[in-house]
């Protein structure tokens, strides 16, 4: 997430979501509701007991696997239809195990627009959650993520193939190395999987280089749109 100024009250400041993300006939209103000037996802998560973040007997102290993922960073955003001024909440959460990184809607608040009005299954079919998913994935991502195919191997955009198991090998020069974003968006989401704090600096030791060089690698994936933005105060 930027650290840049911006208005209070201004739902796509953290660029999570933006009114192109949309379908026709929706749109972001500039205010979070009630016109607050905060961000109030951790409140709502907080009314909702929307966390799933304590470890069971199964699981191992600071390790997690592909399938898990942060509920702590969900962002709650307000959407408006411009015809029947329904209200809806959509919960974003980064994936942040998956490789590459994604968005998902992981919760839903429902309001017709008049209080007391039923909401028919119907309607809540009608809601565009997966075309509002893959919209924000498409802008985030620039839609340069990579495929896995059988037999365990990565397709990178230049056709070029690579094996899930060399993702934590030093990646080359960035001059000479095609898809070398790429791969330095997967290195970061593998080494994110594996439950590291700080991967630019472990790639920045894996591959010989100053953790500034690492860094801005790092940006430029980000810039490239095969990472999403970065969020204030987490390493890496």
């Amino acid at each position: 997430m930027s650290d840049s100024p911006h208005r209070p009250g201004d739902q796509s400041h953290d660029g999570l979501l933006l009114a192109e993300d949309l379908p026709d006939g929706w749109y972001l209103p500039s205010r979070f509701p009630g016109e607050r000037d905060d961000d109030a996802s951790a409140q709502i998560d907080a009314v909702l007991g929307y966390d799933d973040s304590i470890t069971t007997e199964s699981q191992v102290e600071g390790q997690r696997t592909s399938d898990e993922n942060e509920t702590i960073d969900g962002r709650w955003r307000y959407l408006e239809h411009q015809a029947t001024h329904t209200r809806v909440m959509i919960r974003l959460q980064r994936q942040l195990f998956a490789v590459p990184e994604e968005i998902r809607i992981t919760g839903v608040i429902y309001l017709p627009w008049r209080a007391g009005d039923p909401i028919t299954s119907q309607l809540l079919r009608e809601l565009p959650t997966a075309r509002i998913e893959a919209a924000i994935n498409k802008r985030l991502f620039a839609m340069k993520r990579t495929e896995t195919i059988t037999g365990g191997k990565i397709v990178l955009p230049s056709g070029h193939k690579i094996s899930e198991r060399d993702l934590l090998k030093p990646l080359g020069d960035p001059k000479k190395i095609p898809d070398f974003y790429e791969l330095v968006a997967l290195q970061h989401g593998r080494l994110t999987q594996q439950g590291d704090s700080n991967p630019s600096a472990t790639m920045a030791e894996i591959n010989g280089v100053a953790l500034s060089t690492a860094q801005g690698w790092i940006t430029k994936a980000r810039d490239r749109g095969l990472l999403p933005p970065g969020r204030r105060g987490r390493a890496g």
